[in-house]
Formats: C-alpha cells, sequence, structure tokens
C-alpha cells in the first residue's frame, strides 16, 4: 500500500492526494441508509492524463477503485470497496470544454456540476434538461453513471436521453472513445448506451457529450390542493390520460407539505391533504391552452383551490419549495430512507394506497412526494437506526414496498441506481440469469474486479 500511495502521489501531487483516516471517513458514504467503508486513499486527478495513468496503476495493482462526485448517490453506489481500496473524486475535472450552439451540444468533464451546466447553456437560449433534485451539487459524471432523472423526466426523459457520446478509461487503463458530436451515430456497439447508468462497474469516464434543446419560449405553474392524496394521484392518471404531458408534474402528502412549510415558509396550505405542483411549457399558445385544459381538470377531479404563479419569482418559489422536500423531512427524525420504486402512471393511485397501508401495518411514518407524472415516487422513511426493533420493521417496508411496485407492473429504481443497496433486490425484478448475464459482461470487461466492486450485481 505504501508503495501505491507514492505512484498515486507523483501521478497527482501531494496537494491532490487524501490519506489522512479523518479526510477518508468524509468518503466511506453516501446518501444511502447504509455502513461506511473507509478506503486507503482519495485522490483528486485534474486531468484525463492524470486519470488514466490512476486507472492503469490500479489495474496492474489489482487496487479496487471507486469514482465519486458530490456523493449524492442514493444507493450505495460511491461506498468504497474496502480499505484495500481507492476513492478517485472527480470535483477538479469539472470544465465545460464546449458548447455548440450551432449543432446544440456541450462537452463537458464529469466534475462539472449539473445546474452550473444548465445556468451556462441557458445563457445561450439553450436548454439542458435532466434537473435531479440534487443538481445543485451533484456532477454530470454522477448523473451519468446512475442514469439520474428529475422534476422535468416526465416531458424531457433522463439523463441517458441527452448522452451523445462518452470517452472513457477501461479497467486495463486504455481510452475508449464511444459516440459523436452528430445527431445520427450508428457506428459500432453503443458503448455510450452501455455506460449510462453502469455506477461506474465498466468504465471510467472523463469526457461526456450532452445533447441540449432550445429553451421553451413560456411556461406556466401551478398548485392544485387537494382534500386526500388519492385524489390528486387520480388527477394525475387522468392528465395523462386525456394526452397532456406537462414539463413537471409533482405531488406531495400532508406529511411532506407541513415538514416543507416548516422548513422553507413558502406558503404552502398545511391543511391540505395533498398538493400537485403543475407546469406546462412550450409554444405561448400551446402553454395557453394546456394550462387551461390542465386547470379544468384538476377541478373536475376534486381540486379545492388553484393559485397560478404570476411572474417567475412566484413560480421560483413554487419549484425551490418542492425541491427542499428532502432536507425539511431529514429534519425530523436522526434517520431518512428516501426509496425510488416506480410503476406505470396508470398506477400511480394504487401505488398510493398501497403506500398508505405498508405505513399503517408497519407503524412507521412515511412522507411520499415525487415525481408522480411519470409513475415516480419517492416514499420517505423516517426513524432512527439506532431503534432496532423500529429499523428491523423498516427493512420490512422496504421490502413489501419493493413488492408492491413490482406487482403494479414497476420496477425497484426509476433514478436512483441499484448500487449495493438495491442489489439484494435485484432477482426478483430481472430474474436470475440477467444477472448472470451481467456478471459475464463485467468480467469480460474487468477481469480482476477492480472497478466499483460489489455494485449492482453483487461480487462477479
Amino acid at each position: 500500500m505504501e508503495k501505491l500511495i507514492d505512484e498515486l502521489r507523483n501521478i497527482v501531487g501531494m496537494e491532490n492526494l487524501l490519506t489522512q483516516r479523518e479526510d477518508m471517513i468524509t468518503y466511506s458514504y453516501d446518501a444511502a441508509v447504509l455502513d461506511p467503508v473507509v478506503p486507503a486513499a482519495a485522490v483528486m486527478p485534474e486531468n484525463s492524463q492524470e486519470l488514466g495513468q490512476i486507472v492503469s496503476l490500479c489495474s496492474r495493482t489489482r487496487t479496487p477503485l471507486t469514482v465519486r462526485g458530490a456523493g449524492t448517490n442514493l444507493s450505495g453506489g460511491t461506498i468504497p470497496s474496502g480499505e484495500s481500496g481507492i476513492v478517485v473524486l472527480t470535483g477538479k475535472m469539472n470544465r465545460i470544454l464546449e458548447i455548440n450552439e450551432a449543432d446544440m451540444y456541450a462537452v463537458v468533464q464529469p466534475g462539472v456540476v449539473t445546474a452550473a451546466l444548465a445556468a451556462e447553456v441557458e445563457k445561450r437560449g439553450l436548454f439542458y434538461p435532466p434537473d435531479p433534485g440534487s443538481q445543485a451539487v451533484s456532477t454530470i459524471g454522477g448523473n451519468v453513471a446512475e442514469n439520474a432523472g428529475g422534476l422535468r423526466g416526465l416531458k424531457y426523459g433522463v439523463t441517458k436521453d441527452y448522452v451523445m457520446g462518452i470517452s472513457f478509461f477501461d479497467a486495463m487503463g486504455e481510452h475508449v472513445k464511444s459516440g459523436s458530436r452528430t445527431v445520427k451515430c450508428a457506428t459500432g456497439y453503443n458503448l455510450s448506451g452501455l455506460m449510462v447508468g453502469s455506477e461506474g462497474t465498466l468504465g471510467v469516464m472523463d469526457e461526456i457529450i450532452l445533447k441540449l434543446i432550445p429553451l421553451p419560449r413560456a411556461r406556466k405553474s401551478m398548485v392544485a390542493v387537494y382534500g386526500s392524496i388519492e385524489k390528486a394521484s387520480e388527477t394525475v392518471a387522468a392528465i395523462i390520460a386525456n394526452k397532456i404531458v406537462p414539463a413537471t408534474l409533482e405531488i406531495l402528502d400532508n406529511f411532506t407539505i407541513r415538514a416543507v412549510e416548516a422548513y422553507s415558509r413558502a406558503g404552502l396550505p398545511v391543511d391540505a391533504g395533498a398538493l400537485l405542483l403543475i407546469e406546462v411549457d412550450g409554444h405561448p399558445g400551446q402553454v395557453e391552452d394546456e394550462g387551461t385544459e390542465v386547470e379544468a381538470l384538476c377541478r373536475k377531479l376534486g381540486a379545492e383551490s388553484i393559485k397560478v404563479a404570476t411572474d417567475d419569482s412566484e413560480r421560483d418559489k413554487i419549484w425551490a419549495a418542492r425541491r427542499s422536500a428532502l432536507s425539511a423531512l431529514a429534519k425530523l427524525k436522526p434517520t431518512l430512507v428516501l426509496e425510488d420504486a416506480t410503476v406505470p402512471r396508470s398506477k400511480i393511485p394504487d401505488m398510493v394506497r398501497e403506500l398508505q397501508k405498508i405505513a399503517a401495518k408497519y407503524k412507521i411514518d412515511i412522507g411520499t412526494f415525487g415525481h408522480a407524472g411519470d409513475g415516480n415516487l419517492h416514499p420517505t422513511i423516517l426513524t432512527d437506526k439506532r431503534n432496532k426493533e423500529e429499523w428491523h420493521r423498516v427493512e420490512s417496508a422496504i421490502e413489501e414496498i419493493f413488492d408492491t411496485a413490482l406487482a403494479l407492473g414497476g420496477t425497484l429504481s426509476g433514478e436512483h441506481g441499484t448500487g449495493l443497496a438495491k442489489a439484494p433486490f435485484l432477482e426478483k425484478e430481472t430474474g436470475m440469469s440477467s444477472i448472470i448475464f451481467s456478471r459475464r459482461l463485467r468480467k469480460a470487461m474487468d477481469p480482476h474486479g477492480i472497478l466499483n466492486p460489489g455494485k449492482i450485481t453483487g461480487d462477479v
């Protein structure tokens, strides 16, 4: 290990290498509720050349390697594999290398913060839609590794829909180019698609080409107030069934509303059973028509009141309140478990009802909010992991949430990935044959198993 540390120091310099245990604790965990694992070192490359040398060194020495962006991962994907492993931090590879307005794409390094890229392209009248809740700190590399979603996923899709190309180092340290700057690319295997959502198990990214689109010319945001979450969820299904696709269609239950209002003082009605936060965007005429239709549907299906934002300031206040939901709930109890089991959109009312039953059955607090328009709810369990009896009930509830989502034709994860947290449940959704196939794929690409060991498919 001392020799490895010396070689890492030679590659990046003393200022870009951390080895003290107090520093390593910072990189021993992420946002998932899992036990921390302290790595041997954390290294911060400043360019592709250094990154490639680090991967080659790990390959030669059989050293496990986990790449970490901002550490906002919610499934244990950035927890190191053991005390013999290292963490590669992408924070210094944070340059926007190109924004091409004519061809509408951007080229970025993996450490670029999501919101920073979105703001920079918006200055040019362009739009990068993926907007995970952690966008103010999360990085593009992490978004690609997890195939992150966000509030606008209903209309605009998720990260995979905007990746045009990825350059990465394979497990042997060889540099691989995939995709292109063109709208169409059918050359070779779709390696970019393979890398998206691979959670650092197939390669280490150094450059990403992202598609941009024109910025919508108009938008209209509103808050619809309901007496119950059942009525709100039925409205979600009705909006989609009427072939209206809002840019965002979010739901908050009463538990979450009260927590958010106490946290943000946004003026939310704390006595509401549920809220729908809705935004339509596009051409001004289309926005006016769809906004009117959505309001009519909300009223028809039981909305007690609807407030439309009159300007950007009111609009921003609405979405800032929604984005604060996780932080607001996290203040209530020592341990927060945020899940993202996702169901077909028509099954949202069924999933909402089942979540209420699960909370009552296991006598636990569950705040439900999320991207209702695309079926991606976030049942958030508030607990204290130190209470062993209660934590056992929480674990049983989580498994029942997963089983319910799968029974409704859904998936274990809409946007948080598999990591360590959901790996034990993967067979329930995919079957063992899919896991074996994935393990063979990983073994072929990473014969010594150094790239983020244990994630997604367990040990290879």
